[in-house]
């Protein structure tokens, strides 16, 4: 104690001067202060990431408060449009070369390897987004950031679309016919739908875009 205080201690003779005390016991920059500057400071912003004040982070899900966020739903349904768009042109694109190229496949083979072309498809798009749209990141760096994208969430799409896909059409791609794209539409309706909770889920609460 003696030693800390002597650091601070005039020279003895010395006249104290009345700024004395303020400069070395109230200082703006005090430790105090620091800490409680820094409690209340809001996480830095990232893309794809909603910050949210300490108030909104500790909000339960299972409050009906958590769901009220326009603006993160607004983000989350970006995020899986943007998704549907990738998982959709690459499901049907492969669906149907297979079904005209490889019939004696099975559907249900050519269904699965369709949902694995989705997917593949939607993070190519997304890194196409991520490099060229305003988050401007490296190649390497967004390919790594949409493969890094929940994986629960494209296979939830992935499956409420072809589940519904399958149930209207038997899985037949048919691009002359009403019909399939009467289905078309209502399945992609399904796979919009079947993940956005999920992602709005992550986004509120995590701070973690999916897509």
């Amino acid at each position: 104690m003696y030693r800390a205080y002597s650091l601070v201690r005039p020279q003895l003779g010395a006249p104290l001067h009345p700024t004395f005390f303020r400069s070395h016991f109230f200082s703006s920059s005090s430790p105090i202060q620091a800490c409680s500057s820094h409690q209340h400071k809001e996480s830095p912003t990232v893309q794809g990431v909603s910050c949210h004040s300490q108030e909104t982070a500790t909000t339960s899900p299972w409050q009906l408060q958590f769901w009220a966020d326009r603006s993160t739903w607004k983000r989350a349904g970006i995020n899986t449009l943007r998704c549907l768009v990738g998982c959709t042109t690459g499901d049907f694109s492969a669906m149907w070369l297979l079904q005209m190229l490889y019939p004696e496949l099975g559907m249900r083979t050519i269904m699965a390897v369709s949902m694995a072309s989705g997917i593949t498809t939607s993070i190519i798009l997304e890194t196409t987004f991520l490099r060229l749209g305003a988050d401007r990141l490296s190649w390497p760096t967004a390919a790594r950031t949409a493969m890094g994208m929940s994986m629960v969430s494209m296979l939830a799409m992935e499956v409420a679309e072809n589940v519904v896909d399958y149930h209207l059409t038997g899985g037949m791609v048919d691009f002359r016919n009403i019909q399939f794209w009467l289905a078309a539409a209502v399945s992609m309706g399904a796979g919009y739908l079947a993940p956005l909770p999920y992602n709005y889920l992550r986004l509120r609460k995590y701070g973690k875009a999916c897509h």
